[in-house]
């Protein structure tokens, strides 16, 4: 007679024997050892007629702990059935698979096209990073945050930055407020616009350096330091700015640091005739469309956490290494045009980046494992706003990205060997 046991930990389901009952069995899954309890008086039929098997019994027996195991031998295993087979992780990993392709199709009820933008959005938010916007006015760059904000089930604020914008105007401040039963005056912090789990800066580069810089430790450490304390930051944390490419009066550079702590810039560009037509017809007809939330903030915590377990071989992390430090015009494996065309090259978040963001991609793809190809594909977007050509290269017209072309083509491809 067959025995119905779940486990205390994980909940996973199993079948026994009953002639095991009172032995130590070891969850396959999250490795806990448990006790089996005695069979049912009133069970006198076996349970595989009275109850449906969710899974028919394998044909070689898996192994499960048993008995009490004298040390150092391990603890002796026995045969079961599972009622359930994938790992926390596999069904994380699958649900991302599932949650991106319906964030997309929630996304393109309001936005036409931009199938790469949103994309590139997603790995940055799954990879737990920042996303820098360029595109030229009238391309619905807010919009189509505000609508993956809504898809995502996620807090919304933006922030117009201008020029007299002041760091506390984001952050918040402390003021002074009396208390109405007891007549004293205290210090409250009120909360800036940065509490909240996604961040529009639109038009970033129209505020000064210092406003700017008010943002590197939220960024960084997803927390906020106004008089003396340090108060942490919603998760998950996301901010994505926007700049203006074409008009440049009364803007202010951004700084080095911060322009490098954000994943990728991401371009957007003119839409296609067929795309344009489309946003034509939905924007001048009484077209609307209401978005679903598809993921919560607490999945996506939980789908950044699973993104980070995904193996790298061995073989593309030695691709990403050779690919960055060919972009050093210091470094000795640097071709002689990388120390012609570049002033200074990226830094290790580089191949930080291109791992972790490989992984999101691989995972994307329905793939366990990163691929060189997962790397060539974010090579331009995060490199490009970290390799400052030198002024040859500007004075004959040789853009970043072909920079970055020719670096990819003197890379090797190194053969495959394990998985890490």
């Amino acid at each position: 007679m067959d025995i119905a046991f779940k486990c205390p930990l994980c909940e996973e389901e199993f079948r026994f024997e009953a002639a095991l009952a009172g032995t130590e069995f070891r969850c396959p899954t999250c490795l806990k050892i448990s006790l089996l309890p005695d069979a049912p008086e009133e069970a006198e039929n076996p349970l595989d007629q009275s109850t449906p098997e969710l899974f028919p019994p394998p044909s070689a027996p898996t192994a499960v702990a048993t008995g009490t195991p004298p040390p150092p031998p391990p603890v002796p295993q026995l045969a079961f059935r599972t009622a359930g087979s994938d790992t926390d992780d596999a069904r994380l990993a699958r649900r991302l698979m599932e949650a991106y392709q319906r964030v997309t199709a929630e996304v393109g009820k309001l936005i036409v096209g931009q199938e790469e933008v949103i994309e590139q959005l997603l790995i940055a938010i799954f990879a737990r990073s920042h996303c820098l916007l360029e595109g030229v006015p009238g391309l619905a760059k807010t919009y189509m945050v505000k609508t993956l904000s809504d898809a995502l089930q996620l807090s919304f604020r933006r922030v117009q930055f201008t020029p007299d914008l002041m760091p506390a105007d984001i952050t918040g401040t402390d003021v002074i407020q009396e208390d109405p039963t007891t007549g004293r005056r205290n210090l409250t912090f009120l909360k800036g616009p940065l509490f909240a789990q996604m961040i529009l800066a639109d038009e970033i580069n129209r505020s000064p350096p210092k406003t700017q810089a008010a943002l590197l430790e939220a960024m960084q450490e997803h927390s906020v330091t106004v008089g003396g304390r340090t108060y942490k930051l919603e998760q998950p944390f996301f901010v994505l700015a926007t700049q203006n490419p074409v008009e440049q009066e009364g803007t202010d550079p951004r700084p080095e640091a911060q322009t490098d702590r954000f994943m990728f810039p991401v371009r957007v560009d003119y839409p296609s005739r067929e795309e344009e037509r489309e946003i034509i017809k939905r924007t001048t007809s009484a077209y609307s469309a209401d978005i679903d939330p598809v993921v919560t903030g607490e999945e996506v915590i939980a789908i950044q956490k699973t993104v980070r377990k995904v193996p790298v071989p061995d073989h593309v992390t030695d691709f990403v290494l050779d690919l960055v430090r060919r972009a050093r015009p210091t470094d000795a494996d640097a071709p002689a045009f990388t120390k012609e065309l570049i002033a200074w090259g990226p830094g290790p978040r580089a191949c930080q980046q291109l791992v972790v963001g490989g992984k999101v991609r691989a995972v994307l793809r329905g793939r366990f494992h990163v691929t060189i190809e997962d790397i060539e594909a974010l090579a331009y977007p995060v490199l490009r706003h970290r390799l400052v050509p030198t002024f040859n290269a500007e004075a004959e017209g040789i853009k970043v990205d072909e920079i970055i072309r020719r670096i990819l083509k003197e890379t090797p491809r190194h053969d495959a060997k394990k998985v890490m």
